[in-house]
């Protein structure tokens, strides 16, 4: 598996989540966030201080960018992530996108974080 450029992107996010059917807004344009309607809940990741207030939220995410754009049909790409953080004992919230993944961490594990995907060869930069 190739070494992935990552960036460690500069917000810290919330997880919220609303029962099944519920109206969600998506919040404002930025560097990330993800409205997910599924049959058993609505799901929205957005930047913390975009949070609403009638939503269970889970706070205090931080959020990691792949920086490369792989066909569907390279396998692996996310794993390669994935098995260092999970050898490092970090819990994940994972996402993609058409063009990328993200792989969001507690903000408490972000530099626990860096340091294991680093390790497993991958660069790591922050947003400016």
């Amino acid at each position: 598996m190739p070494a992935l450029d990552l960036s460690l992107l500069r917000d810290v996010y919330a997880v919220c989540r609303y029962p099944a059917g519920s109206p969600a807004k998506a919040p404002s344009p930025g560097s990330f966030s993800l409205l997910v309607q599924a049959a058993e809940e609505t799901t929205l990741v957005c930047p913390l201080d975009q949070a609403p207030s009638g939503a269970e939220i889970d706070a205090g995410w931080r959020c990691f960018r792949i920086g490369q754009s792989f066909d569907f049909s390279v396998p692996g790409i996310l794993a390669s992530v994935l098995a260092p953080l999970a050898q490092a004992g970090i819990g994940i919230f994972a996402t993609s996108t058409f063009s990328t993944d993200y792989v969001l961490v507690k903000a408490g594990d972000a530099r626990k974080a860096v340091a294991a995907l680093e390790e497993a060869g991958h660069r790591v930069g922050r947003q400016t």
